[in-house]
């Protein structure tokens, strides 16, 4: 009895003493920083990391956890190391003898080589509803190890899109716009409950060619029944499609006539979607085994990829919006992240009057990227296929004019779903006013903590001179 009252007592001691020192690192992050802004070295330059742990509350128990770190990058060079982690800063340099990017990845992890996580957070929510079930995915997603993920260039401001453009590009696009301005709008409108009550909000469907209507949700101020004019926001969202259909915008500002676009074009709720339907769809749009858009051998026709459609309802969108009585007749934005954001861009390229844009973590940029052996990661990684070439974002940037203002909002150093070179070669292609806020730390869906010499700041006018920065 005694040697089972000991036994017991050591396991409650091990089960409280890993609780505590699970709890030394429940609120910790890892901050990192360059000893010069990250995006201004040269070749051969040496790049020196600093990492400094955050938020540890507590004493670190000695020889428990590890920083487990590795470098990668464009020059195809890498490096791993394992360091005890005592909560102090750890160091580590490098260069890149080439242009591009360096990547930097750690994590603690402890003795066995298995990523400290934290606790989650508790859910609230109605799993039930499709809000709910959106909160439920944040959620699951939300990081919960202790980490770094970031990176420096070299000389990016030479690096060039990998394949080469089309030939043909204008010409394709001239025959897609001939093709849709075939299709009268043949809108219908369908009132959207709406909990501001200076706002009129409508379900919204509009013929379009490509193979599905334009649809989304149209939102239009009040007061414009009293002769006031509005800009014109468009809003289009990241890549992923829901089996429980669209959701309505609880409270659209009044500040502007809204547009939030569904960029599959399918049959909203208020005018008849089903749970049934949009399972189906969700099928319908998927190609030989992959996701939508993500078929080579779709893409290898641009008449037949999924892209194709996509950028016709966004232009659809856009003709849709002027057309409105309540527009002010010059004020035309578009807005999003990611496949948003490249939504974004071709908007302001596609020669519909766009006159800014804010386009966050901007996707499928320089497409070829892995003809030049540039690193990118696991997920989405689309196989290059020349026909990719009509729908490259940077093709559109070429196009945009002068006269719209876009601001990349957020490019994320340690982001490789849209990796940094993609955004960087965005960068260099724009010769308008232009804005790019490159984030140290930041992955795809994550931004670490505010703190000083996190954002690198560039904007140059329409004269591409360089006319603010914020090192």
């Amino acid at each position: 009895m005694k040697r089972i009252g000991i036994s017991l007592f050591a396991a409650l001691m091990a089960t409280v003493c890993f609780a505590n020192t699970a709890d030394v690192l429940q609120q910790a992050w890892l901050k990192g920083t360059t000893d010069k802004a990250p995006v201004f070295y040269e070749p051969g330059e040496t790049m020196a990391f600093t990492i400094e742990p955050q938020g540890i509350e507590g004493k670190m128990p000695e020889g428990k956890y590890f920083l487990n770190w590795e470098r990668t990058g464009d020059d195809g060079v890498s490096e791993k190391g394992r360091e005890p982690f005592t909560g102090k800063p750890f160091t580590y340099k490098t260069s890149i003898a080439k242009p591009g990017f360096v990547r930097l990845y750690a994590v603690v992890e402890d003795a066995d080589g298995k990523p400290f996580k934290k606790k989650p957070p508790e859910f609230k929510g109605d799993p039930s509803t499709p809000e709910g079930k959106r909160a439920l995915k944040r959620l699951k997603n939300k990081k919960l190890t202790v980490f770094f993920d970031g990176g420096a260039g070299a000389a990016i401001d030479t690096l060039r899109q990998a394949a080469p453009e089309p030939a043909d590009f204008d010409a394709f696009w001239a025959r897609q716009k001939a093709e849709l301005a075939k299709v009268p709008f043949n809108a219908r409108r369908v009132e959207a409950k709406c909990c501001n009550k200076d706002v009129c909000l409508y379900a919204l469907s509009v013929d379009c060619t490509g193979g599905m209507p334009m649809t989304g949700y149209l939102s239009i101020p009040k007061a414009a029944e009293s002769g006031k004019k509005y800009g014109i926001k468009i809003q289009a969202c990241g890549y992923g499609y829901h089996d429980y259909g669209p959701i309505a915008p609880k409270n659209p500002e009044a500040d502007a006539i809204r547009l939030y676009l569904d960029t599959h074009g399918v049959l909203l709720p208020e005018f008849g979607g089903t749970s049934e339907y949009y399972k189906a769809h969700g099928e319908k749009i998927r190609s030989n085994g992959y996701t939508y858009a993500f078929d080579p051998q779709q893409n290898s026709n641009p008449e037949t990829a999924y892209f194709r459609g996509m950028i016709l309802r966004m232009m659809r969108a856009i003709q849709y919006a002027k057309s409105l009585p309540e527009w002010n007749g010059k004020d035309l934005h578009v807005y999003g992240g990611s496949q948003g954001g490249a939504f974004a861009i071709w908007a302001a390229g596609c020669g519909e009057g766009v006159t800014s844009i804010r386009s966050s973590i901007t996707g499928f940029c320089d497409v070829g990227a892995e003809l030049a052996g540039r690193l990118r990661g696991p997920w989405p990684r689309i196989k290059y296929v020349e026909a990719l070439g009509y729908f490259d974002p940077v093709n559109f940037a070429k196009r945009i004019p002068a006269s719209c203002y876009v601001d990349i909002a957020r490019a994320g150093l340690g982001d490789y779903t849209c990796q940094p070179s993609g955004l960087a070669i965005l960068w260099n292609t724009l010769k308008c006013p232009k804005r790019i806020v490159w984030v140290q730390g930041s992955e795809h869906g994550y931004v670490p903590p505010e703190y000083e010499g996190r954002d690198t700041v560039r904007s140059q006018d329409a004269g591409n001179a360089e006319s603010g920065m914020d090192r």
